[in-house]
């Protein structure tokens, strides 16, 4: 998906609490980049992203209240669909009318509309 992101193919929509937990996340050894790598990949964002002012959605019965930037910035921005490892954390989207999708699941979606498939 960061392919995606650094050709442009995806627009990334977000606010400046979004920014500070990708650059938190990425420095984590797991996702094995290095920091200019890191540091690059946020910066494409800031500069090629949409930044968006999100207000607050009054949710507050969340697994992760850490992740409530992402929905409120996910439906300020009229999202086509939110990606995240943890769906479940977003059930609330739905009635907000923004589909939560797997990395999986959107990769499929971009594959299928590559191919001009529906």
């Amino acid at each position: 998906m960061v392919d995606q992101i650094v050709a442009q193919s995806i627009n990334v929509a977000f606010d400046d609490r979004i920014i500070a937990e990708y650059e938190e996340v990425l420095a984590r050894p797991k996702f094995q980049f290095e920091p200019s790598q890191a540091k690059a990949i946020v910066d494409h964002i800031r500069l090629n992203g949409v930044l968006v002012s999100a207000a607050p959605l009054g949710v507050k019965d969340l697994p992760d209240l850490s992740d409530l930037p992402f929905g409120e910035v996910a439906v300020a921005a009229h999202a086509d669909a939110l990606v995240t490892g943890d769906k479940g954390h977003f059930d609330y989207l739905e009635a907000f009318g923004v589909p939560v999708l797997s990395p999986a699941e959107f990769m499929e979606l971009l594959d299928n509309l590559a191919a001009g498939d529906p």
